[in-house]
């Protein structure tokens, strides 16, 4: 199987730092610092998020990263579908062999089963923004940027 990376939970994470600056912008540099991991990795998710129309960038002094639409309007899905690509579940790497009973069949019921858990995924995801989710950090105590 392919599963998810690290970079859902990157851009999720950077997408909420923009939304606790409220419409000031932050340097790829200083997210990362807040991830613990390396500025160029922000850079390459922040591109990804950019390129969906999630986030914008100013270039020069006072420059960084700033949302492109308001946190209320982007929804944890959206951050996954910007970063991720491919489907969450592979198939066999190798066809089945045809003259097995099992063989014959079971990619076809797969695909059912691993597009029904995909369609789950996008719907949970869909249902959280980044809004709601930083009204539960900071009702829990760990505002990002805090740092």
């Amino acid at each position: 199987m392919a599963g998810l990376s690290s970079r859902s939970a990157v851009a999720i994470h950077a997408l909420a730092m923009l939304a606790h600056r409220r419409g000031g912008s932050l340097t790829s540099a200083k997210i990362a610092d807040s991830l613990e991991s390396n500025p160029v990795l922000v850079r390459r998710i922040l591109g990804r998020l950019r390129d969906a129309g999630l986030v914008c960038s100013t270039e020069g002094r006072g420059g960084g990263w700033s949302l492109a639409r308001a946190a209320r309007d982007i929804t944890l899905y959206d951050a996954y579908a910007a970063v991720e690509k491919g489907q969450i579940f592979s198939r066999h790497t190798h066809p089945p062999s045809t003259a097995c009973e099992v063989g014959r069949t079971i990619g076809d019921l797969l695909d059912v089963e691993f597009q029904s858990a995909e369609r789950a995924l996008e719907e949970r995801l869909g249902r959280t923004t980044i809004a709601a989710l930083l009204q539960r950090i900071l009702a829990a105590g760990n505002a990002p940027g805090d740092r």
